[in-house]
């Protein structure tokens, strides 16, 4: 681990380190996260484009993943730090050890093309292992420190594991005066799905339909989905410009998939946070007039299946909502823990707490 720098003293022999670039963070943080990469999927995916783009703008390409670490090893890796003061990282280190200081927290502030994104929490801890007298002085104190990085404003929710949620969001509101919005934006379970809970179909797609990647020629069709897919979450609407936007930086990345009824773009899924050995869904809808035909099931199984045996990763993970039918839909691909079985280790409660008077981003 580097020297200690924009250090703050926190509880339990602990230290806040600040992070304005995602080299800085990755640095220290790639090995604890490498070590829980389903579970630290947000921050980690998040993390991993931003250094791609630093990396880039110092003359260096990664074609493989390898080459994250070969870069985080370079000489000059660490000092890239571009003061970008809107985009930052903090880490929560115990020293108890000082020769093996072991993270503990991180709190991400990230923004992408739509605007910013809400603040994620994550911590290697084990939901089950997450205590109030754990959980209360650390996420006082690197609430104490957000509170000086950015204006209240820009905290327009927080996202991550319920019980950090709740911690968080209960202080914030006593040290900004913004109230927590009073329902929940989202409510989720997170799962997983690998090669031994997948479970395969002998269903046949209609005559004429096809699985497939979006291409150009679908802007329209995709754009309005992700209109759609935004308008149902109620707190994150979307313009169909700015879905056009969303629409077109998603097949051109070649993160979406389409269920191509005769030409019919019925239901879309994206996939746009991977890392070495986990990707994540991150959008699947169908559009009204498809619905109850098997659709999403379809194309949910046949992304589910490239990503974990053409592409090798050892697990595909995704968000549901608590009330969301379509835990059906991801419980007989073979995603765990689901309508109502028992949860497995892995499988986590979720939750996004919104704050009144903030200004909105977007995710």
């Amino acid at each position: 681990m580097p020297a200690l720098t924009n250090v703050q003293s926190s509880p339990s022999n602990s230290v806040i380190i600040q992070h304005n670039s995602a080299n800085e963070f990755l640095a220290v943080a790639y090995p604890t996260l490498r070590r829980h990469e389903a579970s630290a999927n947000i921050v980690l995916a998040h993390a991993l484009k931003r250094v791609t783009t630093e990396a880039a703008m110092a003359g260096f390409e990664f074609s493989c993943d390898d080459d994250v670490e070969d870069w985080l090893s370079c000489a000059d890796a660490t000092s890239f730090s571009p003061q970008q003061k809107s985009e930052f990282w903090l880490t929560m280190w115990n020293t108890s050890t000082p020769s093996a200081p072991t993270l503990e927290l991180v709190l991400s502030c990230v923004k992408w093309t739509l605007g910013e994104y809400p603040i994620f929490l994550w911590t290697p801890q084990s939901q089950s292992g997450l205590t109030t007298a754990w959980i209360t002085p650390r996420i006082e104190k690197i609430a104490d420190h957000l509170r000086f990085c950015v204006p209240s404003e820009r905290v327009f929710s927080v996202f991550g594991m319920t019980p950090l949620v709740k911690a968080f969001s209960r202080y914030w509101s006593d040290i900004t005066g913004h109230a927590v919005e009073a329902e929940p934006f989202y409510s989720a379970f997170f799962s997983y799905c690998n090669v031994d809970t997948f479970k395969d179909s002998d269903a046949m797609l209609p005559e004429g339909h096809r699985l497939r990647r979006a291409r150009l020629a679908d802007l329209e069709q995709v754009a309005q989905l992700c209109k759609e897919f935004a308008d149902d979450s109620v707190y994150f609407p979307l313009a169909i410009d700015r879905a056009r936007i969303e629409a077109r930086e998603l097949i051109s990345k070649r993160q979406i998939w389409v269920y191509d009824a005769e030409g019919d773009i019925s239901t879309i899924c994206a996939v746009t946070r991977s890392t070495h050995r986990v990707s994540a869904i991150t959008k699947v809808y169908t559009t009204p007039r498809w619905r109850r035909r098997g659709c999403a099931e379809f194309l949910v199984r046949e992304v589910t299946a490239k990503l974990l045996y053409d592409c090798g990763k050892d697990c595909v993970v995704l968000y549901v909502g608590h009330e969301n039918s379509a835990q059906k839909v991801y419980d007989r691909v073979g995603f765990a823990g689901l309508c109502g079985k028992d949860k497995p280790a892995g499988v986590e409660d979720s939750l996004e707490l919104g704050f009144v008077g903030s200004r909105r981003g977007h995710w």
